[in-house]
């Protein structure tokens, strides 16, 4: 799909507004469109759309979800999301996908994976970027958050989708963040990453149902015992590990009223407007930071510099900071 020309009509900004504040899924959809393109005229339209709903955003618990593979994440964000909207809440789920540069699209697009949240009235699901980088993607995740977020839905759902850095990406623009592990948890908890355990603000172990209930137990108690030499995200929180069957929708209350004594707790230390505030300038910082990159690979001469020095580098005819600082001479003596 080309993101540079969206199939319909554009609406005005006007129109993309009212729509977004009163809620229509069909205009907010037009209108996270809308910012994934990279058309400048639509940049600029996005951008403008973006600056006069921001005043409505900044309500909505976002929760961040990841889990090791086979965990059953999307069972769970299908059940854990009509648990949400049965009790009242609007749920509008995105996700984050690097590995989309490859596959040419979200496995989100196929919304069979999620069949009853598709269904719900009261829900949205949105893919990630059909392409670009990390950064690119997690930027227009973040608008599409805060777009959501105007039209009215109070709870966000970010998913990894890809692997690897898309963890921290994820964890770095929401509020609480929710790993998913499976019951068997011997091989799986030597293998796993000491990262993904300090990012957690609650493990949950899925899968706990018929003959896996005992196992996903002993997973618990390991994983209860690993946590013990991790330093949690916030010093007043204890990372709390569950079981759940997202198959038979058991232990979802017991998860969501976590992540509400987690937001609870964060909302009286102030930490969790605090936390808000820096994952803003962080990403401003990391927009300027791609910018700039983007500026200088794109420079007349670079691309030939550039190829050079890395051949250099890899001969071991030079140093990585004495090829980084050619480049960046070359390219502010241009932009000079």
């Amino acid at each position: 799909m080309n993101r540079d020309r969206p199939t319909r009509t554009l609406l005005s900004v006007d129109a993309y507004v009212e729509g977004v504040l009163s809620g229509s899924r069909a205009v907010l959809a037009r209108a996270i469109t809308l910012i994934e393109s990279t058309n400048p005229e639509h940049e600029r339209m996005g951008q403008e759309v973006l600056t006069r709903v921001l005043a409505h955003t900044g309500n909505a618990q976002r929760i961040g979800i990841s889990g090791v593979p086979g965990a059953g994440k999307s069972t769970f964000i299908d059940a854990f999301g009509v648990h949400l909207t049965g009790l009242g809440h609007r749920v509008a789920v995105l996700a984050v996908d690097p590995s989309s540069r490859v596959s040419g699209g979200s496995i989100l697009g196929d919304k069979t994976r999620m069949q009853r949240l598709a269904a719900d009235p009261n829900a949205f699901i949105r893919p990630s970027p059909s392409a670009g980088s990390l950064g690119g993607v997690a930027r227009k995740t973040r608008e599409a958050a805060l777009l959501c977020e105007a039209a009215g839905f109070d709870v966000v759902i970010v998913e990894t989708v890809g692997v690897g850095q898309s963890e921290t990406t994820v964890a770095e623009m929401v509020d609480f963040y929710l790993v998913l592990m499976l019951p068997n948890a011997g091989d799986e908890l030597q293998g796993i990453k000491k990262g993904i355990l300090e990012l957690a603000d609650l493990i949950a172990v899925n899968k706990a149902d018929g003959e896996n209930v005992e196992a996903a137990r002993r997973a618990a108690r390991q994983y209860e015992a690993a946590l013990r030499y991790v330093r949690p995200m916030h010093p007043g929180w204890k990372v709390p590990v569950l079981t759940c069957s997202a198959l038979e929708g058991k232990g979802l209350d017991r998860i969501w009223a976590k992540i509400r004594e987690h937001a609870e707790i964060l909302e009286r230390s102030g930490e969790r407007q605090r936390r808000r505030d820096r994952q803003l300038l962080s990403w401003t910082w990391g927009l300027v930071e791609e910018a700039l990159l983007g500026a200088l690979r794109a420079a007349p001469g670079m691309e030939e510099r550039i190829a050079r020095l890395e051949r250099a580098i890899l001969e071991r005819r030079t140093t990585p900071f004495l090829a980084a600082q050619e480049i960046l001479d070359a390219f502010l003596r241009r932009e000079g």
